[in-house]
């Protein structure tokens, strides 16, 4: 990881890159809301799917303002108001506040889950681009307190960009 990346200087990953690392996150579901707990950094995203439309102007965020909606089986969500400088990988790849990140949670079956990602950021990227991401479900697993600490000692010897 470079010396530049803000998740080494203990800032938050936001909302894709909470979606890659390995540590485990728990998904709660509500009639209105949808959230999502992660144990990176104890943090939380919600996810509204009370029908609300996105906000025109929204106050950018590292995790963004996020609504979701059923089609069928996929629980598609939509987030405006990422914070601009955001890395969306550990090489810096970058997201504006022009972004817009599409996602589909789908259950393939009682062990997976799959997540296609589409992020449209004219400011960044020449077209729109998708990843899928899969994540394996352990829904007996209770979460655990991992904080970043921002006291670390050891940041003065990072290397790299």
């Amino acid at each position: 990881m470079g010396k530049d990346d803000p998740v080494a200087w203990c800032k938050p990953a936001g909302a894709l890159r909470l979606l890659t690392y390995p540590l485990y996150r728990k998904i709660i579901q509500t009639p209105a809301v949808t959230v999502i707990l992660s144990e990176r950094d104890v943090t939380y995203r919600q996810v509204f799917t009370d029908g609300r439309p996105l906000p025109r102007d929204p106050q950018p965020s590292w995790n963004g303002y996020s609504v979701g909606k059923w089609q069928g089986d996929t629980l598609v969500v939509e987030t405006v108001g990422l914070q601009d400088g955001t890395w969306l990988d550990r090489n810096g790849s970058p997201l504006t506040e022009a972004a817009k990140m599409t996602e589909r949670f789908r259950r393939t079956n009682f062990g997976n889950l799959e997540i296609e990602v589409t992020i449209d950021d004219s400011k960044a990227y020449t077209k729109p681009w998708t990843i899928r991401l899969h994540q394996v479900l352990v829904p007996d697993t209770e979460l655990l307190d991992y904080y970043c600490n921002d006291n670390e000692k050891d940041a003065v010897h990072a290397v790299g960009k």
